[in-house]
């Protein structure tokens, strides 16, 4: 299939679901095509949400991030693992209680779903990315775990793109407490199906009227496949085609960036 015919094809679609780190920006710097690609998502009437499994940011201050970066998109087209954690606590235990690693956006999410935060007894011990991650923090998660907490990550992700690089992300940073602990996290972001069923509830489209666009093999791409919804991945981000070809699945089509669709 030439480059005319996947774009077609991926145009043709009626719901989108995009990652946001490495598909809509690097850190605070906005990728080429973006702000026109939004445009054209909104002037052909398509349904989107941006799915994003980074726990820091609350839906105010991604929306916040994106209109300083000329882009203007309503709060209902944000979907992230820390709402996602929030609403997978509250339906395995209403109202319990946890001890929680992260910023706002997963501190907010876990306090509007019901939960009161607790260092002593929690039910749960729950890790975002942080940027306050100290060797404090650890020892008292190791601790918490051990005496019966359960362990969860809002997302299994290793590392992030970043403007001069990349930082790691909450699977790195909750590694010392699976270590020590000798107990294994649950991860409640991309991949696990769960994300992908909220992301076409909020889109209420078909499955196969949907595509995932994303720049990583091992939560955009195979969540995509695993839910049965095709796939593009965009070279823009954390995976090249090197990277790309060292997976057993491949994802439907390939980009340079959401730049070549517009």
């Amino acid at each position: 299939m030439n480059t005319a015919e996947v774009i077609d094809k991926i145009k043709g679609k009626t719901g989108f679901i995009c990652d946001m780190d490495g598909v809509i920006y690097h850190g605070n710097k906005v990728l080429d095509g973006v702000p026109e690609f939004v445009d054209w998502l909104k002037k052909e009437n398509k349904k989107f949400v941006f799915l994003t499994n980074s726990s820091e940011r609350t839906i105010k201050e991604l929306q916040s991030k994106l209109a300083r970066m000329g882009i203007d998109v309503g709060p209902d087209h944000f979907y992230t693992s820390a709402l996602a954690t929030a609403a997978f606590l509250q339906s395995q235990k209403p109202d319990g209680s946890a001890y929680i690693i992260g910023e706002a956006g997963l501190i907010n999410a876990i306090y509007n779903a019901g939960y009161s935060s607790n260092n002593i007894d929690p039910d749960y011990v729950v890790m975002g990315e942080s940027r306050s991650y100290s060797y404090e923090h650890i020892e008292k998660a190791v601790n918490l775990v051990m005496k019966g907490a359960k362990l969860i990550g809002t997302n299994p992700d290793i590392s992030g793109p970043i403007e001069n690089g990349i930082a790691p992300a909450t699977k790195a940073l909750i590694a010392p407490i699976e270590l020590a602990s000798g107990k294994q996290a649950y991860f409640v972001g991309k991949p696990n199906p769960l994300m992908m069923r909220i992301a076409l509830r909020k889109l209420g489209v078909q499955r196969e009227d949907s595509i995932i666009i994303g720049d990583r093999m091992d939560t955009d791409i195979v969540a995509g496949i695993e839910a049965e919804i095709d796939t593009c991945l965009v070279l823009s981000g954390i995976t090249d085609e090197k990277a790309m070809g060292e997976f057993a699945y491949q994802p439907h089509y390939v980009l340079k960036g959401v730049f070549e669709l517009v």
